[in-house]
């Protein structure tokens, strides 16, 4: 699953999971984070996490029902 991650950079160390989607375009606005987080699965290096907060940093992948995203740093 992880070959076929798209790549999304960030810059500095860390990006928040709702600010991640927002970025990834999975969702339009920021305030969509938590109904999304909510009702939809997803999975931070292969473990359910829906908390808005939690913060990524290079190397961890994302998966969604709309794909597998890897973080890296610009």
């Amino acid at each position: 699953m992880e070959e076929s991650a798209k790549n999304v950079y960030i810059k500095g160390d860390t990006i928040a999971l709702g600010q991640f989607l927002k970025f990834a375009d999975v969702i339009s606005t920021g305030g969509e984070a938590k109904s999304y987080l909510s009702s939809n699965e997803v999975y931070v290096n292969g473990e359910p996490d829906n908390r808005r907060g939690r913060k990524l940093h290079p190397g961890d992948t994302v998966t969604l029902k709309e794909g597998t995203f890897r973080i890296l740093s610009t």
